[in-house]
């Protein structure tokens, strides 16, 4: 019978031979039930018997405590000198076996003790259940360090992106050719943000590696729980992301367009962008350039100019902090403090400072909608021309009313915010009185005499009209406001240079 037993429990022997205990124990090896607690607490029932699994030092690992036998059996056994012993002790029968441990550890000890002594089947059971115990150990200590080997390379993938996004790209390579070697070398790259639920995002982070071989850099978001960040070189890669979408309910992807990898900031503020689009189409993708922005549609040459002005200060800091500080403003104005920063694993402190610091060098104010919008356009500007911009400071008499009267962007504005006449609920009085609220729900209502809630119910309404979200901010936002500004159905910001020169004054031009 024993040796039947073995052969079930080794998996050899057919399965209606094997005694019940032994299909029992066979039972924890599945993938569904290895735990070596429940194993020893099925061993104390099943051998009528005090079970404890404990190291060396008597410091139990599964099971309740038994009362120890000889200290000096115990070590000799833990230490390999003795595989196992059998003793009566004190009226008890005890069983004690080595059951080795994955490293650091050395070894643990099974002892087991019953008040009648061990018949041939009881002293199997224990045999086989200590061999089973160090299986399962062994198994469960090479699960635990693929986690954390996983984590380690998650966290790295992270701590490349927070490098990226402050434009130090000299250390983001650095830290990446040693795991992954070539997957940086490149000047340019898009930026996908992958948006699903929350309990699928590991999944989706795995199919995206998967997708895209490992050449591209894939993180889960810190700030959104339900996305997944894609830095990718190469169009293949693109193009396996939107292989994704297809079969897979409530997965969206946004996509940037090509920037420079110094500029991967601007790039995610893009595929956010783009991925607020994706929701409202049929096939759940889609890449900012599909839209039409309005500076696009400005004159690129007064635009250049203008951002000039506007973004000098900014150029007498040294360049570290001056790319700190640009990354910063220009996710915080895509995001709230708290998204900005777990997104550059800073302090939200560190955000509302740098912020802060902006407002002062820009001689300016980020509570107003407008002045954001204005803020956005200009850092907009200066990551799609990058070393473009350099010429004299405070050259340009351009004002950002000047860019805005053009035409075609005239056009545009007219063409996105008539959607909102259709409505009979007054959604653009609502929408406009909300922007020069500042977005303040509360405020807005007091003027329109209306309740609050009937605010946010318009603005939520203005969303699929316009196919752009507005109550969570960013780029969707701001092009509605400048819309506003374009039209005239709000007064154009003024935006000061640190030499009191004001480019939006009205005495220039």
């Amino acid at each position: 019978m024993a040796g039947r037993a073995h052969e079930a429990v080794m998996g050899t022997a057919a399965h209606t031979a094997a005694p019940t205990w032994a299909e029992e124990l066979l039972d924890h090896l599945r993938p569904t039930g290895r735990d070596p607690r429940r194993v020893v607490d099925w061993l104390a029932e099943t051998a009528a018997a005090d079970v404890c699994l404990h190291d060396g030092t008597g410091t139990p690992l599964a099971g309740r405590p038994v009362p120890p036998a000889d200290p000096a059996l115990v070590a000799d056994i833990a230490a390999g000198r003795i595989a196992s012993a059998a003793l009566e002790d004190r009226g008890r029968h005890l069983r004690l076996i080595r059951v080795a441990l994955p490293p650091p550890a050395v070894a643990a000890v099974l002892t087991v003790a019953r008040a009648t002594p061990f018949d041939r089947r009881t002293a199997d059971i224990v045999t086989h259940t200590a061999g089973v115990l160090e299986l399962l150990l062994r198994a469960h200590e090479t699960t635990v360090a693929g986690h954390r080997l996983q984590r380690a390379a998650s966290d790295l993938r992270l701590a490349i992106l927070q490098l990226l996004m402050v434009e130090d790209t000299v250390s983001a390579r650095r830290v990446a050719a040693g795991l992954w070697p070539g997957l940086l070398d490149t000047d340019t790259a898009c930026v996908y943000v992958a948006e699903c639920r929350p309990e699928q995002r590991d999944r989706l982070a795995e199919a995206c590696l998967a997708a895209t071989e490992e050449r591209a850099l894939v993180v889960r978001c810190p700030a959104v729980d339900g996305h997944v960040i894609v830095v990718t070189p190469g169009d293949p890669a693109a193009a396996a992301l939107r292989s994704l979408i297809d079969g897979r309910p409530d997965t969206y992807l946004g996509g940037s367009a090509r920037q420079s990898l110094a500029q991967t900031a601007a790039a995610y503020g893009q595929a956010v962008s783009a991925l607020a689009v994706a929701h409202f189409r049929s096939d759940r993708a889609a890449v900012y350039a599909e839209r039409t922005h309005p500076e696009r549609l400005m004159d690129p040459e007064a635009l250049r100019d203008w951002t000039l002005a506007v973004l000098t200060p900014l150029d007498r800091l040294a360049h570290h902090a001056r790319a700190e500080l640009l990354a910063t403003t220009r996710l915080g104005l895509e995001f709230t403090a708290v998204s900005t920063a777990k997104v550059l694993g800073v302090s939200r402190n560190t955000v509302r400072a740098r912020m802060e610091r902006v407002e002062g060098l820009l001689c300016t104010d980020f509570s107003d909608l407008a002045v954001r919008a204005a803020v956005h356009l200009a850092l907009n500007t200066q990551a799609g021309l990058g070393d473009g911009l350099d010429g004299p400071a405070g050259a340009s008499r351009t004002r950002l009313g000047d860019l805005l009267a053009g035409p075609a962007v005239r056009s545009w504005a007219s063409a996105l915010l008539d959607r909102l006449d259709t409505d009979g609920r007054a959604l653009r009085r609502t929408l406009r009185a909300w922007i020069a609220a500042g977005g303040n729900a509360e405020r807005a209502a007091q003027h329109l005499g209306v309740h609050a809630q009937t605010v946010r119910e318009h603005v939520r309404a203005a969303e699929p009209v316009l196919e752009r979200q507005l109550l969570a901010g960013g780029s969707d936002l701001y092009d509605v406001v400048l819309a506003h500004l374009a039209l005239g159905d709000l007064p154009v910001p003024a935006l000061h240079t640190a030499d009191g020169d004001n480019p939006d004054s009205p005495v220039h031009g």
